[in-house]
């Protein structure tokens, strides 16, 4: 919308090696730095970029147009599944991340207005993808990536219930819970797959339907075997050191949890388990951030940008970070990613969808099931944007994050760690 439109104006794509002119190229033999922040207030530039990511998703599938507009783009590896997944994939987790903002109350400035928009099309969208009659019937039933992504659809309502789920009209409420119950069919394996299931089973639970609690209690438990210890779980029987803590496994074991505890189907000791250890697990990720606001590029489905920090975005969000992030260090922390990240034009295509990469467009970073509707997980660092302007979140002092403390000679926290 913002970024977006101007890129077009520009009639560039940094695939092609071209550069707006905004951009400021550095020297030669100095860092290459692109430059398209414009001043302004931490949370404007983080809802204009959100907008920016969500506006042509939202645009296009609330008029049934989202398979016509977006153009798929697979990884050079593409294990060759049928790439319709990437509707589903675009559309459930850009809502993951989107639900908690679009929950705030209609107001006159220019947020409200686009947020309000962004609300209205979102609804409309729901309704095409689980409709067999329209353009954007996604593809439910067929492929086992489904159960993956489908997860996060059901999270997105989770997560806003009074806005993105009861406005829902009752055939598209029936459709919805019919295709999730439908996705039983898949066999998770033993690995953060089993949480997929486990979230859908969650929703339903929440919504009054019948749900499968095998489903739920076999993904807790194995995930709680998984522990290796100090805040991170493996994902299945050995450690992966990459970031599927962040793009599932905390969050959706915390979220899992405390719907079951909610609804007296689960002791509150194993939902509060969980919520120490996310807490310790997001301490590790703030101080993963550098001086410069650039963070590890480790491990697996790494183009799924500041996805890695969705721990920490939706601890801000439900206001339990640990005691030793302050919300100045946190908020600060997550601006410079995503500024490190998206300064680079060539993370959106000419026509405003994301790319493939990890600081800009980067194919090559795909792996077998990368696909460019994958890369929206990324939305869910925006998580603390459902928090109204006026919060403590967005006024408190901002401050220098642990990594920016210690290259200054600053005093800074020590790190131990936890038996829990």
């Amino acid at each position: 919308m913002f970024r977006r439109k101007f890129i077009k104006a520009m009639g560039m794509t940094a695939a092609a090696g071209m550069l707006p002119s905004y951009a400021h190229a550095a020297n030669e033999g100095e860092e290459k730095i692109f430059s398209t922040h414009v001043p302004g207030s931490d949370r404007e530039y983080l809802w204009k970029l959100l907008a920016d990511m969500a506006t042509p998703v939202l645009e296009s599938m609330s008029k049934g147009e989202l398979h016509k507009k977006m153009q798929v783009e697979v990884s050079p590896t593409w294990d060759g599944r049928d790439k319709r997944v990437a509707y589903l994939e675009c559309f459930g987790r850009l809502m993951d991340g989107l639900a908690p903002w679009l929950t705030l109350p209609d107001d006159d400035s220019e947020e409200g207005k686009v947020r309000k928009k962004l609300r209205e099309q979102a609804l409309m969208s729901y309704v095409h993808a689980v409709d067999p009659k329209s353009p954007d019937y996604l593809l439910w039933r067929k492929e086992g990536q489904p159960l993956v992504d489908s997860a996060f659809f059901s999270s997105a309502l989770l997560r806003a219930p009074k806005h993105l789920w009861e406005p829902l009209d009752k055939t598209t409420k029936e459709r919805i819970v019919t295709e999730l119950k439908l996705l039983r069919r898949v066999k998770p394996p033993y690995s953060n797959w089993l949480l997929f299931a486990a979230m859908n089973e969650a929703f339903l639970l929440s919504v009054g339907e019948d749900y499968d609690p095998m489903r739920v209690d076999l993904a807790v438990k194995k995930i709680n075997e998984w522990y290796v210890g100090d805040g991170w779980y493996a994902d299945g029987e050995r450690f992966h050191f990459d970031y599927y803590n962040s793009f599932v496994i905390q969050p959706m074991l915390l979220k899992v949890t405390e719907v079951m505890v909610e609804a007296n189907r689960m002791e509150k000791a194993i939902y509060e388990q969980a919520l120490r250890r996310i807490q310790r697990y997001c301490e590790h990720l703030e101080r993963l951030v550098s001086p410069e606001g650039t963070f590890p590029p480790i491990g697996r489905s790494l183009t799924y940008r500041t996805g890695a920090f969705q721990p920490l975005a939706l601890l801000a969000l439900r206001k339990q970070l640990p005691d030793k992030l302050t919300e100045g260090q946190v908020r600060a922390a997550l601006v410079a990613v995503h500024q490190r990240i998206f300064n680079n034009p060539s993370n959106f295509n000419e026509d405003g969808f994301l790319t493939i990469g990890f600081a800009g467009h980067q194919p090559e970073l795909g792996d077998s099931y990368s696909n460019n509707g994958s890369m929206y997980l990324t939305s869910e660092s925006f998580l603390p944007l459902g928090l109204p302007a006026n919060d403590s979140f967005w006024t408190a002092k901002t401050e220098d994050w642990t990594a920016k403390k210690a290259y200054r000679n600053d005093k800074f926290n020590k790190d131990y760690p936890v038996n829990y």
